[in-house]
Formats: structure tokens, C-alpha cells, sequence
């Protein structure tokens, strides 16, 4: 008897430090969903990224891709997302689609322009840019240096 109960206890301490280490690691990360005004881009191809990936300029978060759609009518991907209502983009802002790493994951990253309008919620980004598929490049790269090593001969002169 005495054997379960040490074995309940330092069960209920193990459990105890996880979930300690959940807490730290929630309160510590900027897991948090940022609130502010919706826009939308366009994309032909959104190359992997997800609902919930991270807005950023120049490497700072300043929103959050909350849902994507196919457009029936264009065939192209609709991004919708949240940028924080301190940040007023203007309308000539760029949109694409960048990795993180070669191994990691993607995220949106956003380069405002130069123009004095500023876009309103709800509004389009025009400009925009797919995601690179590093696949293909890599399967390009490697047939075209292939066919380009073959060598033709000059047909023999009399």
C-alpha cells in the first residue's frame, strides 16, 4: 500500500512540473493571435502556407493569416488576415510568400510602399507574390545541367 502512494505523489509532482513548463512556454512565445482590421491578398499559389502563420514586416509579427479560400471564379488562393490596428499600411504594399528556412515553415511578409493612402479594412493588397517552390527549381536545375552536359561533335570536314 504504501508503494501506490509514493507512486501517486511523485506522479502528481511529474504532472505538476509539466504543466509548469506549458505555462512558461505559453507566456514566453508570441503564440497569441493578434486583433486588428481584416485585409485580403491573392495569390496563384500559397506553396504550404497555413491558417494561423505569421504576418510580419521586416521580421516583425504585426498579424495573423486567419483563413484561406479558392476563388471559383479565378482559381487563385484568397489569404485573409489580421494586421494590428497600430499598423496603417499604405496602398501600394506588397504581399509574398516567404520560408522560413529550407526546413521550416512559411509565413507572409509584407512591404509597405510609399503611397499616402493607406489601405482600410477589408481592403485587397494588389501586389502580390507566390510562394517559391524550391522543388521545382531544384528538379529545373538539375535536368537543365543534365541536358546541357551533353556535348555535340561538328560533323567531320573532308
Amino acid at each position: 500500500m504504501r508503494k501506490n502512494v509514493i507512486e501517486t505523489v511523485l506522479g502528481a509532482v511529474v504532472l505538476l512540473v509539466a504543466g509548469f513548463f506549458l505555462f512558461f512556454a505559453y507566456t514566453t512565445s508570441s503564440v497569441k493571435a493578434v486583433s486588428g482590421y481584416p485585409l485580403e491578398a491573392r495569390f496563384s499559389s500559397t506553396g504550404g502556407l497555413s491558417s494561423g502563420a505569421d504576418v510580419r514586416i521586416s521580421g516583425v509579427k504585426v498579424g495573423t493569416v486567419t483563413s484561406q479560400h479558392l476563388d471559383k471564379q479565378t482559381f487563385q488562393a484568397v489569404v485573409l488576415m489580421d494586421i494590428d490596428s497600430n499598423v496603417q499600411l499604405p496602398r501600394d504594399t506588397t504581399a509574398s510568400i516567404a520560408s522560413e528556412s529550407l526546413l521550416g515553415g512559411r509565413y507572409l511578409q509584407l512591404d509597405p510602399g510609399g503611397e499616402e493612402d493607406k489601405l482600410k479594412p477589408g481592403d485587397t493588397i494588389e501586389y502580390t507574390q507566390s510562394a517559391v517552390n524550391l522543388e521545382e527549381l531544384l528538379g529545373r536545375f538539375i535536368f537543365n545541367s543534365a541536358s546541357g552536359d551533353k556535348k555535340t561533335e561538328a560533323p567531320a570536314t573532308p
